[in-house]
């Protein structure tokens, strides 16, 4: 039963190594230039054009993508790299992350040739930015459900409905959406379901704010209200768009940043718990490192399967469960260690600020890119549980 499930042992060759020290070299001295503040989680978090654009001009944005594109025709093993240098330096990566991460390969595998050279250099150079337009109001995380409908006319299609949880959508330039382009059938849920590219900026589109608990502003609820699409703005065939939306989760649920967003936590804890802490506290420290240098092998051996042309979408789901929950988990394990510290010093409140922050943005770890729920179920069914 279990012989369907593998996570490959992967070492990462020597080029990544020199582009760990490229990259760290180059987030390092952003950093001095005064471009985010990694203590501050506001700038870290927001949409910066420019920073994306500097970026760009190092290659580093569709870093894995064929050259004719200009792509960087890299492996994904050193988009992997690239990834989690991003994140551990806390860098602003929000502009492109997700057109990086997922819509730019959507496009470049379905998409067709007018799509391609006119929207991938553009990802390329940091100058546009994606949002996914999966989940609904009334369906979640069950995509089958979804029922914001693009109907055909002469022409291309008109789309009404609604999309929510649209991470940075006011800021955006692009969507990817999935519409219901006809109806289920009684065998067969996931027919009926196309891709679109969606160009936010069209008339009949409303993109309302949703205010999370950080009383930061990034998910948004996207209205269409008989919005026009041009037949060429279909991503592969109609009504087969399941298999694309899959292929699209593979890299989505996978990447260091599924077990790396509250890892600021765990580094807050190590230097407020000072260079010889208490074996109570010595023992915690080491289980969350073990347990992060688990997430990160199997993360890498996902990289690795992709790098090969492997769709590891079981192995992604695995690593999205797991990851997510750790991350979620880590403020609250890291305060009891930290319960007999002296609260009066510097370090502290720099570490209770740390927490403050990981708690606040905690309960959407384990829905974005796929309810925990939703998640178990993709694994289960792919182990034959089910």
């Amino acid at each position: 039963m279990f012989l369907n499930l593998s996570f490959d042992p992967v070492r990462l060759p020597p080029e990544c190594d020199e582009l760990r020290k490229e990259v760290r070299s180059f987030l390092a001295q952003e950093v001095s230039n005064g471009t985010w503040d990694p203590s501050d989680r506001s700038t870290v978090r927001k949409i910066d054009r420019d920073f994306a654009r500097r970026v760009g001009r190092h290659g580093w944005i569709g870093i894995t993508w064929p050259t004719e594109y200009g792509g960087g025709g890299k492996t994904f093993l050193e988009r992997y790299v690239l990834q989690e240098e991003m994140i551990v330096a806390q860098a602003p990566a929000t502009s492109f992350s997700t057109a990086d991460r997922q819509s730019g390969p959507i496009l470049l595998k379905y998409a067709n040739e007018a799509i391609k050279r006119e929207i991938i250099p553009k990802i390329v150079s940091g100058d546009v930015s994606f949002c996914i337009g999966m989940s609904e109001p009334n369906s979640g995380s069950d995509l089958f459900a979804a029922s914001a409908r693009a109907k055909r006319v002469e022409g291309g299609y008109v789309v009404r409905g609604t999309k929510i949880w649209t991470s940075y959508a006011h800021e955006c330039q692009y969507m990817i959406g999935l519409f219901r382009t006809a109806d289920a059938t009684e065998t067969d849920r996931r027919h009926g379901l196309s891709q679109f590219l969606v160009d936010l900026s069209l008339p009949g589109i409303s993109v309302n704010p949703i205010v999370d608990l950080s009383d930061k502003h990034s998910f948004n609820e996207v209205v269409f209200d008989d919005v026009f699409l041009p037949e060429d703005r279909l991503i592969g065939i109609e009504n087969e768009a399941w298999k694309q939306a899959t292929s699209e989760l593979a890299y989505e649920r996978a990447g260091p940043d599924r077990f790396l967003e509250t890892v600021f936590v765990l580094f807050a804890l190590v230097e407020v718990l000072g260079s010889s802490p208490a074996a109570r506290e010595a023992e915690g420290i080491g289980r969350l490192v073990a347990q992060l240098h688990t997430l990160r092998r199997m993360s890498v051996s996902v990289s690795g399967m992709l790098a090969n042309g492997a769709e590891p979408t079981l192995q992604g789901s695995i690593v999205k469960n797991l990851g997510t929950i750790w991350e979620q988990e880590l403020p609250e394990k890291a305060r009891e260690l930290a319960a007999f510290v002296d609260r009066s010093t510097a370090t502290y409140q720099k570490f209770e600020h740390a927490l403050r922050d990981a708690t606040l943005i905690a309960p959407k770890l384990t829905i974005q890119g796929g309810a925990t729920e939703i998640l178990r179920g993709i694994i289960a069914r792919a182990l034959g549980l089910r």
